[in-house]
């Protein structure tokens, strides 16, 4: 009687084993499926990133080429105000050195010479508004430039966080 009691016994065992390699392996499938789904969610997320630093790049190199831009307007004004300046000076000179003129060309000389101090102070005002609106645009750019290459550095660090952990999830399969 011992025998027959020890083989079904051993038969319930190895049925039950069946179904629990049975359950298991549903279970390994089903979490296969989920690292696959989220392995394949992480590779879109990464290939976003990555656009994204792309187009962030690209907008670094614009402000960069529009900050040129504006330095080399800057300085042809400059230049062009410093040599419209020596003009007027000049022509200052040229009315104060010449004593017998007559009254009319006096009284037209100090038109001229008021209309040209007012063009100058306006040149003078619209340089140094120029000026701060280019230091302002200068700080903006180069905060600009940190904040983006700060996000471009986080990107990159969690496209290689990414890229790691898709490495040990296909190690892993």
């Amino acid at each position: 009687m011992k025998r027959l009691a020890k083989k079904p016994a051993k038969k319930d065992e190895v049925a039950e084993l069946k179904r629990e390699m049975a359950r298991l392996k549903r279970e390994s499938n089903a979490k296969i499926k989920g690292l696959e789904s989220k392995v394949k969610s992480q590779a879109e997320e990464i290939e976003r990133k990555r656009g994204e630093i792309e187009r962030l790049k690209a907008d670094l190199q614009k402000k960069d080429r529009m900050l040129e831009e504006n330095k080399k307007d800057l300085s042809r004004m400059k230049k062009e105000s410093s040599s419209k300046i020596k003009e007027l000076e000049l022509k200052i000179k040229e009315i104060t050195e010449e004593p017998g003129k007559k009254e009319e060309d006096l009284q037209a000389s100090k038109k001229l010479l008021d209309q040209r101090e007012v063009e100058l102070k306006r040149l003078r005002e619209e340089i140094e508004y120029k000026n701060q609106r280019l230091a302002s645009k200068d700080m903006e750019m180069e905060s600009y430039k940190k904040v983006t290459e700060e996000r471009i550095f986080q990107l990159e660090a969690k496209v290689k966080e990414l890229e790691g952990k898709i490495g040990e999830l296909s190690s892993i399969s």
